[in-house]
């Protein structure tokens, strides 16, 4: 499992390293002005709609389906399951893009009503969103094929496809004085992209067991189950996405630049989230499937256990560094051409934000993988119903005093209570054990996580000190000293705390 986790990251990291190198080109073009804002809507929505029916929902209810059919009735069946699910899903996202594209301007009145007062940002922003939005079709079918791939364990392609998006837009913005705006540049980069990494998976699953064709739209058992499962786990995959979307919101009521200031703190969140929760996420799920499919259960949850501690080992940095020194990191990263350092404050602080729930941001498709290898997707529905009630009430009670930071918090509150309800349903029906040495892993984290951060905020200081004098590139070296000092100290307490046979095992599982 771990090859495989290390295939998807990799890949993934790949994919977050060149999505940093689009994301200095929009700062240093689009700033966090109004073109900004417009853009980082239309971007937003198509997004939202992915990772809610694609990423989220649909992956939760169709690999563990499709393993199964696999499992028990051979390749013939599966490709006919494959097949009609096929179909379902061309024929769904070609009637919605057909609506989206019609109703764009009633939908733009609902998703940002904050642009009203603003006609010309609105209409620019429906404009961009007419560009971006067929990218959810292609890349619904991208999760389609990955799917696939991913039960008979090719994960490279569908982790690589991603970096299309980023050389892409990169690639437009470079021209984008060819374009009326930066915006629409940066919109058609994002439309490239989809038929990219739709050729890619494309061409790799024709080569690996071929790609799904139009079938008759019969719902036979095996469809049926489909269904029966997507719908709670396309409520259970809102949890995160609504609390995005009440940001996209409410953010069109805050000050200018609030929509920017949120987009470039979850790029920087999103690094772990993509490179260590969903790469494993997306390993785990299959792996019980599989397991639990053989009757193997008391193996699918040890691969949950591991898959905990393999996550916290890689996560823990990431949350002491972005609680502690968020402004040097926002700083050192963006503060360049359009986007000012002040912008960068305000960045950076809505980063802190955002890390306060990157625990359970990168836990939480490993925790709810035990309830859908079981096809179980209604059980995470309560927890993720939970979150987003508790998420939009304190959005709306610190959207005023906080303002964008004030919706970061709200999301991680949300994200801490869907993460542990989700691991109490798990424990009360005996699908996870908190075993000694589990807990033990535990607080041991925990107090490497706190050593590391207060290392982080003194280095940090006096990194300030010693730099203070250079006139160019003082953040990139501030950051470059944390990133030394605060790895040697990780390494080293990892090391004491947990040992090197530990770490062997952990690799070995």
């Amino acid at each position: 499992m771990l090859g495989r986790i290390f295939t998807v990251g990799g890949y993934t990291l790949l994919s977050r390293i060149t999505g940093f190198a689009r994301d200095i080109m929009l700062a240093a073009i689009l700033g966090a002005g109004p073109v900004a804002d417009a853009f980082f809507v239309a971007l937003r929505l198509p997004n939202h709609f992915r990772a809610i029916f694609a990423e989220g929902a649909f992956n939760a209810a169709f690999v563990p389906a499709y393993a199964h059919v696999r499992g028990e009735g051979g390749e013939t069946s599966a490709r006919l399951f494959a097949n009609r699910i096929f179909t379902l899903l061309l024929v769904s996202q070609v009637v919605l893009l057909a609506v989206a594209l019609l109703f764009m301007p009633q939908a733009m009145s609902i998703l940002a009503p904050g642009f009203t007062d603003e006609p010309e940002q609105r209409r620019l922003a429906i404009e961009l969103t007419r560009i971006t939005f067929p990218y959810l079709l292609l890349i619904t079918l991208v999760t389609l094929y990955g799917g696939m791939l991913n039960v008979v364990n090719r994960f490279a392609s569908a982790a690589a496809a991603s970096i299309f998006l980023n050389i892409s837009m990169m690639a437009t913005l470079a021209l984008a004085v060819f374009f009326p705006t930066a915006g629409h540049a940066a919109a058609w980069g994002v439309l490239i992209s989809g038929f990219l990494q739709y050729f890619l998976l494309a061409g790799d699953l024709a080569r690996h067991g071929g790609l799904p064709r139009f079938a008759p739209l019969r719902l036979d058992e095996d469809v049926r189950a489909f269904f029966r499962a997507l719908g709670p786990a396309t409520l259970g995959s809102m949890g995160t996405q609504v609390a995005l979307f009440a940001d996209t919101i409410i953010a069109t009521f805050l000050p200018v630049g609030a929509l920017s200031a949120l987009y470039y703190a979850d790029r920087l969140n999103q690094l772990p989230i993509g490179v260590i929760g969903i790469a494993i996420g997306t390993v785990l799920l299959p792996e019980m499937s599989r397991r639990i499919t053989s009757g193997d259960h008391a193996g699918a949850m040890a691969s949950q256990r591991r898959a905990f501690e393999f996550t916290l080992l890689f996560s823990v940095p990431f949350v002491a560094a972005f609680l502690t020194v968020p402004d040097v990191v926002m700083r050192a990263m963006f503060a360049r051409g359009a986007f000012t350092k002040a912008d960068a404050a305000a960045a950076g602080a809505t980063l802190a934000a955002y890390a306060i729930a990157l625990i359970p941001f990168v836990l939480i498709r490993s925790a709810v993988a035990t309830f859908y290898a079981r096809k179980d997707t209604a059980t995470p529905v309560k927890a993720s119903l939970t979150g987003i009630v508790v998420n939009v009430l304190l959005k709306i009670l610190l959207m005023g005093s906080l303002a964008q930071v004030g919706l970061a918090l709200a999301t991680a509150v949300g994200a801490w209570v869907n993460l542990l309800l989700v691991i109490g349903f798990a424990v009360r029906a005996g699908y996870l054990e908190f075993d000694r040495a589990f807990v033990l892993s535990l607080i041991k984290f925990f107090v490497i996580g706190v050593v590391l951060a207060v290392v982080l905020w003194l280095a940090a200081h006096f990194a300030a000190v010693q730099f203070a004098s250079m006139s160019a590139l003082r953040d990139e070296a501030a950051l470059g000293v944390l990133m030394m000092v605060g790895t040697v100290v990780y390494v080293t307490l990892i090391l004491l705390l947990f040992g090197r046979h530990w770490l062997r095992s952990l690799v070995r599982s």
